[in-house]
């Protein structure tokens, strides 16, 4: 693949440096003793069918600058949508005038983590074709084809078919000397089929393919994706399930695929080690962590095959970046390692306060009029040293379940007692699979769960999912985030029945 290396034009002709002089200028000349200027362009396109009939196609077009400051060790924010040198001097002055109104009630100094200075990079995400260079009309086309595929399957009576891309472009500059340009790509597909039978009831299947940092290429062709194998298959595996017997509750032993798996980790890990949460800073929006400073090092937050990995770099990912939105460059470290809970993600004020010389790089900003916060890198679990593949998993297991896609979920405020579902499940009889199942979700809490992970397969098996619309913030944010994982085996989880569950 040849990756996209240049920014848009239009992009870099914007007059970024000059916004910068006065804003940061402005800032310091009104008392600020810090000041950061990001200018941000996100163009968002969205495109829904149902039945191969278009329902929605839109293009969102937001573009800003914001201007955080620290006056007396107290932050102050303010953003416009026009950009010009006056208005952001004027805004910088805003900014400073926040501050200084909330200084009397600010009793927790902001002081930032060093870091280096970064001066005129540039950075782009790794992608093929350009997702808006393609005519919409290509694009609804292709979804609309895709869609046909479905329909004229026996046993598909409706699909809906989904596409929204992300392009979004940053530039940020500081009173410290950094000024970083960036530009990255971002797309989700969904195709669902879903089958009703006479007796009014109904069920259905999704893609399992995951949101990507990538472009066009992952929807276009199969190189990326076997687009061509799944649609093919999604009509009888939908049918199989509508007819599986529904699963008798209790422990199981379960091999979970990677499909299921990853949002496991994005609610149960990727939430739990956010510093923010961890001490209580964050708890209005879906709650803290069990996982407070004082486990730190010793709490076992798995088995000893779990070691989990927070990553700003890896190619591909929802999260990757160059540089976070206070300047600090990507970098990858540890959360849990052998099983022991040794890493939080962390920003520029919250890494001193941990004992930390520089950030790992986890702020970020949904848009140009919202104040950057702590945001989850690509929180992943490694595969094992050895090359277990999924089914050397399953001939691990006498009676169990294979589990395949991620459907809904549910967590407690404190990311501790949680239940999962899935697209499919497999009964496992003496090492093979024997058939789908229905009505199954499990059900632990973290550290349960993480402990009874017997073993991860190898790197064959591991793979990117991921959440496209991840929240978190008052008022509210959205980022997305990618999770590597394998397949893996876990023994003596909790599985309920669905449908006894509802009382139906």
């Amino acid at each position: 693949m040849t990756p996209n290396r240049g920014i848009d034009a239009d992009f870099l002709s914007l007059p970024r440096h000059e916004l910068a002089d006065a804003a940061l200028s402005a800032a310091k000349a009104a008392g600020a003793t810090h000041a950061d200027l990001r200018i941000q362009r996100l163009v968002t396109e969205i495109i829904q069918l149902r039945d191969g009939e278009l329902e929605t196609a839109v293009v969102n077009r937001d573009i800003g600058l914001a201007v955080r400051v620290v006056v007396n060790g107290t932050w102050g924010f303010a953003s416009h949508a026009e950009l010009s040198p006056d208005v952001a001097a004027q805004t910088a002055r805003r900014a400073v005038s926040v501050a200084t109104t909330l200084a009397p009630l600010n009793t927790d100094p902001v002081m930032l983590a060093a870091e280096p200075v970064y001066s005129d990079a540039t950075w782009v995400s790794r992608y093929d074709i350009d997702p808006f260079t393609v005519p919409t009309a290509d694009k609804i086309a292709l979804l609309d084809e895709y869609s046909g595929r479905l329909l004229a399957a026996d046993g598909v009576d409706h699909v809906s078919a989904g596409l929204n891309v992300v392009k979004e472009q940053s530039f940020y500059a500081d009173t410290f000397g950094s000024s970083i340009t960036q530009q990255r790509v971002r797309l989700m597909p969904v195709l669902e089929a879903v089958t009703v039978d006479t007796g009014c009831g109904f069920d259905s299947m999704r893609t399992l393919a995951p949101p990507m940092g990538r472009g066009w290429e992952v929807v276009a062709g199969d190189d990326v994706w076997n687009w061509t194998d799944e649609l093919a298959q999604l009509p009888s595996q939908l049918a199989e399930k509508v007819k599986a017997p529904s699963v008798t509750p209790g422990p199981t032993d379960l091999v979970i695929d990677p499909t299921n798996l990853w949002l496991t980790i994005h609610e149960s890990i990727g939430h739990a080690t956010e510093y923010d949460r961890a001490i209580g800073y964050e708890s209005a929006y879906a709650g803290t962590s069990f996982a407070t400073p004082d486990k730190l090092g010793t709490l076992h937050y798995g088995s000893p095959v779990m070691n989990v990995t927070a990553d700003r770099t890896v190619e591909f990912g929802l999260a990757s970046i160059g540089y976070d939105d206070e300047g600090v460059a990507a970098q990858s470290w540890d959360l849990v390692r052998d099983g022991i809970f040794v890493g939080y993600q962390l920003d520029r004020v919250f890494a001193p306060r941990l004992g930390h010389a520089r950030s790992n790089g986890c702020s970020y900003a949904d848009s140009p009029h919202h104040v950057p916060i702590q945001r989850m890198a690509n929180v992943s679990l490694q595969p094992g040293a050895e090359d277990l593949s999924t089914d050397d998993l399953i001939a691990r297991v006498d009676d169990g379940i294979y589990i395949v896609g991620d459907r809904s979920w549910s967590i407690d405020m404190q990311r501790y007692n949680f239940q999962f579902t899935g697209q499919r499940f497999y009964r496992i009889r003496d090492g093979r699979l024997d058939g789908q199942l229905r009505d199954i979700a499990y059900q632990a809490t973290t550290t349960e769960f993480w402990n009874s992970m017997e073993a991860v397969g190898g790197p064959s098996t591991w793979r990117l999912g991921g959440a496209y619309n991840c929240g978190k913030a008052q008022p509210g944010q959205v980022a997305a985030v990618s999770h590597g994982c394998p397949s893996a085996l876990f023994r003596g989880v909790n599985v309920l029945n669905t449908r006894a569950e509802a009382g139906l």
